[in-house]
């Protein structure tokens, strides 16, 4: 199965990820000093790179999208890219960016150094960078830090998405800073814990470790044993996906699933054209794990051409067409549907 997943994903056009780019060296060579923060050219990308966020371990860059005028208290969403990405090409595609302009929360990118992994990719998978305030997850803890303090964002309303590579790690930071947020949209991504060296991460990819439930829960309550608010978990998932594969979030669904001790058959289910929702609330009706089955969409985010916040404005590699935008109804589910006032 490994060596007929492995002609599937070469096939691909562009690659998402490789053998080869999971087992690239992680020594990481000092880098030189960033320069200043700088805004961009009018009519040019809305985000602004942030250079002095925190002492980044993981040597990460940090981009962001603040409204003029916001004041304080209002959301804050945090996104990560997937492989081959940088956070403009995402943001031109997903629109957190101008929907954020238009709805007034503050938006946070961290993007990966070619230096840490030639094809973009997050270190989801190294135990070094996924624990907690260590490598990668303390960069991207110190860029919501940074932004919401700058930004007075309302602890109460901070939210994670990413994709693919992405989308592990915001299951990544889901589980081992569970407080920190109130939402987590995963797309295309794996659960936590699903590998802990390159070679378990390719295979994983390729179908999901066979776990229970429990085994699934437990790898979240080893590292958070006592969660003061659950985060509601939306998942995102293409039935056609040859590179990361559905049984990824079908696990995704039974490790949040059981750590919120969801019975596995209270879920509600609504079917739209191309897609099954799958709804688990908890006792008062709010949902607490969501899982979208997009018929045979491949690997990447659904979005939708369009102008305006949350459309796409131009094709970008794995953002793909799929008559919705996920990043409108990620923002709806988040109470971050309506336009604000300056």
């Amino acid at each position: 199965m490994r060596d007929r997943f492995k002609r599937s994903v070469e096939r691909l056009a562009p690659t998402e990820i490789r053998l080869g780019d999971l087992l690239w060296p992680f020594h990481r060579p000092p880098e030189r000093k960033a320069p200043a923060a700088r805004r961009r050219p009018a009519g040019a990308s809305l985000l602004v790179e942030v250079t002095d966020f925190g002492s980044n371990p993981g040597g990460l860059r940090m981009f962001e999208h603040v409204p003029e005028g916001l004041p304080a208290g209002r959301p804050l969403v945090l996104v990560l890219h997937g492989c081959r990405q940088d956070a403009e090409s995402y943001d031109r595609a997903a629109g957190w960016a101008s929907l954020a302009e238009e709805r007034g929360f503050a938006v946070v990118y961290a993007q990966q150094r070619e230096t840490n992994n030639p094809r973009l990719c997050f270190t989801w998978f190294r135990p070094s960078e996924v624990t907690r305030d260590r490598g990668e997850m303390m960069s991207i803890r110190q860029m919501v830090a940074h932004t919401a303090g700058q930004a007075g964002s309302d602890p109460q309303r901070i939210f994670i998405t990413g994709l693919s590579a992405g989308g592990a790690m915001t299951a990544a930071m889901l589980a081992n800073y569970p407080d920190l947020f109130a939402g987590g949209a995963i797309i295309a991504g794996l659960p936590f814990g699903a590998a802990r060296d390159a070679t378990r991460a390719f295979d994983a990819m390729g179908e999901a470790p066979e776990r229970t439930a429990r085994e699934w829960s437990d790898l979240v309550r080893t590292v958070s044993p006592r969660i003061a608010r659950k985060p509601a978990i939306s998942i995102w998932h293409g039935t056609a996906d040859d590179t990361v594969s559905l049984s990824n979030g079908i696990a995704l669904v039974e490790q949040w699933r059981d750590l919120y001790r969801l019975p596995k058959d209270a879920f509600v289910e609504k079917r739209m054209k191309g897609r099954r929702t799958r709804i688990w609330p908890d006792k008062d009706g709010k949902p607490l794990v969501t899982f979208h089955e997009i018929d045979g969409m491949g690997h990447g985010t659904p979005v939708l051409r369009g102008e305006g916040g949350g459309y796409a404005v131009s094709t970008e590699p794995f953002m793909l067409e799929a008559g919705f935008s996920s990043t409108l109804e990620i923002a709806k589910a988040w109470g971050l549907g309506r336009k604000w006032k300056r």
